[in-house]
């Protein structure tokens, strides 16, 4: 696994997005705590995390690229326009999923919904750039701590990673999540 900077990210920019488009798990920063992900459209790739994260079916969520987006590709409506304000920020919007070919069907197998985030990071230059949703879910296998630095990365994610963009330890929590189908929010 390589380790990169901010600045080494920046150096080689072009060559880490080429990677995520051609199928790369790996580690990120978020403005909570670090996530792993993968091109959310590459199905075998949506697969691999959830081998590594030992979540064969449960929902994941992903960072999408714009509220443009969103409005695209997810059922919206004035409450969810109105929730759509909160973005970016350390919120996770379940929503209803209009075009399904947005994202890879095992995203989130067998539900018409789909988990939206845009964190308030600098790494939504990136996903913007990218114009592609990624998978957006924690650094950690299910039902183990979430990754804050690079001393608890967990060993059994680490094989599977390719590079990981390392800003120091994260101090946050996960987002807080706003089901908009259900009405009901979720601290966690």
């Amino acid at each position: 696994m390589e380790i990169l900077t901010r600045t080494e990210l920046k150096l080689r920019y072009q060559q880490i997005l080429k990677k995520i488009t051609e199928g790369a798990i790996f580690i990120y920063p978020t403005d909570t705590i670090y996530g792993i992900g993968c091109d959310a459209t590459n199905a075998k790739s949506v697969e691999k995390i959830r081998k590594l994260k030992e979540r064969p079916d449960t929902p994941l969520s992903v960072w999408v690229p714009s509220v443009k987006w969103i409005e695209n590709n997810c059922i919206t409506n004035k409450e969810v326009k109105e929730s759509l304000k909160e973005l970016p920020g350390s919120v996770t919007l379940i929503m209803g999923l209009k075009n399904k070919k947005a994202v890879a069907d095992n995203v989130s197998p067998g539900l018409k919904t789909i988990g939206i985030r845009i964190p308030d990071h600098w790494f939504n230059k990136v996903v913007a750039d990218l114009n592609l949703p990624i998978i957006t879910t924690s650094a950690n296998r299910a039902g183990q701590p979430f990754m804050t630095s690079i001393e608890n990365l967990d060993q059994k994610i680490e094989v599977g990673i390719e590079f990981l963009i390392y800003e120091g330890e994260k101090t946050g929590k996960p987002s807080k999540i706003v089901d908009l189908v259900k009405k009901e929010v979720k601290e966690r």
